[in-house]
């Protein structure tokens, strides 16, 4: 692999504006070779030998930082340094002798190369402050810990806890090891015990409350009480309470911070060696294509450069290992350095062997069951029509979902091929997120199920008489649902319980929408729901289905049910509802005014649904008239939204009406998802304008319909992340806010 596609691939995608463009200087070393070309080597007399062994790479070897007067003469560039207005340095290089032939893209070059180096350096150093004070907090969080400990362990002592150990970070570069706060401790109590024979030491110690009572535990885990207390403008802190159980909700708090700080680290440290090496690359170029020898001079300026010079990284790392294996190992360093480093997902074999083996069968099945169905004149059977409108909407349900994880993992792929951090995004814990082929295992492990049990019970002949009825098999897709239900809630390690166990959370989260804070993968996942209205409709003709027994004999009395018929509007409803819900939420909490033009959208889309659904089921002119008139508004009213606001597309200013910055190089895909957007939202009006095909059923209709808002649902997905990871690129959002254990009596006074 050649180093521009490393250097991209290694790039922390909401940084990539941070770092070196390194592709636009090679773009201008080809124009300086060019040029040369053209001149037919007139700059020969400024070419020198090259000398074996003269390149270095600016990574390991440090230069010499004095130069002779005559080492000065003989340089082909001089680097200057000056202090900006900012107050950060800047540098500035001076070809001390340059040919006519490529003379403008040489200057060009030098001027474009500072310009990202000062972008690199005063970034890195922006990071580095901001970890230097996150690691102070960390510090204060982690004092206040191993008090608590020695609280917990020994609740009768009030020995000091003011002589905390502390991550010193302006004192980094100490090379003893400080001792710990139970060791001073333990340290003072022998001491005592010897000059006083063992008498108690309470009095000559002051209080352990000193570090205490300043302190107030964080209730870091929202729930619906928290959301109450909030609304009735209560205190959320937790009573300081020393108990084992206490001690370790904190404990696994701090951990997660501190892991998500080791990480921030790693990322800092990757991102200074990679510019770095880029500047090394990108002038090792120039000075083969300019027969120069600039590479010395300027890696000697990046050595002493605040980029490669400043330690204070690689030394918040040690402290940050030492304290972690000592205080979360039990000192145990594998285990600490296990848990510190990123988990690494191995692609495996048989993940790729056992998705294609599905892939075949699934398809293997759906030709096997055309042709029973073309052997056995099937669609022209007598109990056709029944067949449709009692099993069809059974095994629909899994068409839908089947067909929804398709698109999931379209979505993954195409992410990962244009570097949108859809796990960052939503939130996944590090290394178990599904790769799109896991979700494809998974949706053809299901479609290969669903199918098996629609050939086991293809029988259309209704008479019970003639034996070749069996209502046992009429519990297949039954079985299916319960089976996929007690995977989903399976608590062991089995089946990515990572992914299921957040997908269950999430879908909690979207039911009790009003009670939880509305965070991305909440109304991502609502927002998926609103497509699987039909789904949810097939959800409760499973229930009619088979808890009023029509099974037994193959009959549907459901729609004769005005229990059934109010359920039927209501279960179309509640996706929109609940999106409605958490738009108020986001309002209120944020005082976004957006938000409430967004749940007015979605208020629109519930009414338009339930006129809908009414003439489906009443018909007459009323009810359709309305309905035209709703659904066109809701229809608009969506597509203007997903459009401008979800995908950020069409904005006025923007070149072309799109984004400033797309990550799909063409521009036409852009214009055809929008056309694709409208079409399929207009998929509303077979209903209304009874638009039916003779050789297909009524039911098959509603899923073809259904499906394609599916389809639709899909393309949307990839846009609104896209403009998600954009928006996190614009703001160098890259990691994930850690809520932390402990809030400090001083700092709610400050910020008040």
């Amino acid at each position: 692999m050649k180093f521009g596609k490393e250097f991209v691939a290694q790039m922390i995608p909401e940084w990539q504006q941070a770092y070196m463009d390194y592709a636009c200087l090679k773009t201008i070393l080809q124009e300086i070779q060019t040029s040369r070309k053209r001149s037919g080597g007139s700059a020969g007399a400024l070419r020198r030998k090259q000398v074996p062994g003269r390149n270095f790479s600016g990574l390991t070897k440090r230069y010499s930082r004095t130069a002779s007067a005559q080492d000065l003469e003989n340089q082909d560039i001089m680097v200057n340094e000056t202090t900006g207005e900012d107050g950060f340095e800047r540098y500035e290089t001076t070809i001390m002798r340059i040919s006519e032939a490529g003379r403008e893209s040489e200057l060009v070059f030098f001027k474009t190369l500072d310009l990202e180096f000062d972008k690199v350096n005063r970034f890195y150093r922006s990071k580095v402050e901001e970890m230097v004070k996150e690691a102070v907090v960390l510090n204060k969080q982690m004092d206040v810990l191993i008090a608590f400990r020695i609280k917990v362990d020994q609740p009768s002592s009030s020995w000091s806890c003011t002589e905390t150990v502390s991550v010193d970070v302006n004192a980094l570069d100490s090379t003893e090891h400080r001792k710990t706060l139970a060791e001073e401790m333990g340290i003072k109590l022998e001491e005592k015990n010897r000059s006083s024979g063992g008498d108690s030491t309470n009095e000559s110690v002051p209080e352990a409350s000193s570090v205490l009572d300043r302190i107030r535990l964080n209730k870091t885990k929202e729930s619906p009480i928290s959301t109450i207390r909030n609304f009735l403008k209560l205190s959320n802190h937790e009573e300081l309470k020393f108990t084992r159980e206490n001690l370790k909700k904190i404990e696994e708090r701090l951990e997660i911070a501190f892991i998500e700080f080791y990480r921030k680290l790693r990322h800092l440290k990757n991102y200074s060696y990679l510019n770095t090496l880029a500047i090394s690359k990108i002038m090792k170029k120039y000075d083969k294509i300019a027969s120069r020898s600039a590479l010395k001079p300027y890696m000697e300026m990046v050595d002493k450069s605040y980029l490669t010079s400043s330690d204070e990284i690689n030394k918040l790392r040690m402290r940050v290992e030492s304290n972690f294996v000592e205080h979360f190992a039990n000192s145990n360093r594998s285990k600490g350095m296990n848990l510190l480093r990123p988990k690494v997902k191995k692609e495996k074999h048989r993940i790729t062997f056992s998705t294609g083996f599905f892939v075949g069968c699934t398809v293997s099945l759906v030709i096997a069951l055309c042709l029973f169905t073309h052997a056995r004149n099937i669609i022209g059977a007598n109990g056709h029509k029944l067949y449709m409108v009692t099993m069809f909407p059974l095994y629909s349900f899994f068409g839908f979902v089947v067909l929804h994880m398709i698109m999931y993992a379209s979505n993954i792929y195409f992410w990962k091929r244009y570097r949108v951090n859809y796990s960052f995004i939503f939130g996944f814990k590090e290394g178990t997120e599904l790769g799109y082929r896991h979700v494809l295992l998974l949706s053809f492990g299901l479609g290969t199920l669903a199918l098996c049990a629609v050939l086991v019970n293809l029988d259309m002949e209704m008479d019970p008489n003639t034996n070749d009825y069996k209502a046992v098999t009429e519990l297949l897709p039954l079985f299916i649902i319960a089976l996929v239900v007690a995977i989903s809630v399976c608590p062991f390690n089995i089946f990515y319980r990572s992914s299921r166990f957040f997908f269950l959370m999430v879908l909690f989260r979207c039911i009790a929408a009003p009670l939880y804070a509305v965070n991305l993968p909440d109304f991502f996942l609502a927002d998926q729901l609103t497509s699987q209205v039909q789904a949810l409709r097939s959800l409760e003709f499973y229930i009619c289905y088979y808890g009023w027994g029509d099974f037994k004999l193959r009959q549907n009395t459901c729609r004769s049910s005005h229990v059934y018929n109010t359920f039927y509007f209501i279960v179309a409803v509640i996706p929109y509802w609940l999106r409605f819900l958490q738009c108020v939420r986001r309002f209120f909490e944020g005082k976004d005014s957006s938000q409430g033009y967004n749940a007015l959208k979605y208020l629109l889309t519930i009414v338009a649904v339930c006129l809908r659904t009414a003439y489906s089921l009443n018909r007459g002119n009323i009810w359709k008239i309305t309905a035209w008139i709703f659904s066109a508004l809701a229809t608009f009213y969506g597509t203007y939204w997903d459009i401008v606001f979800d995908w950020g597309l069409l904005h006025r200013p923007s070149k072309g009406w799109l984004r400033e910055k797309l990550l799909v190089p063409n521009k036409a895909v852009y214009y055809v998802a929008m056309v694709l957007n409208i079409v399929l939202r207009l998929a509303w009006l077979q209903t209304v304008l009874d638009f039916n095909i003779s050789f297909l059923h009524r039911e098959t209709m509603i899923a073809l319909l259904a499906g394609l808002e599916i389809i639709r649902r899909g393309i949307w997905n990839f846009f609104r992340l896209e403009n998600e990871h954009l928006n996190n690129v614009g703001k160098f959002r890259a990691f994930k806010s850690v809520p932390l254990p402990f809030n400090y009596d001083e700092e709610d006074s400050q910020d008040s």
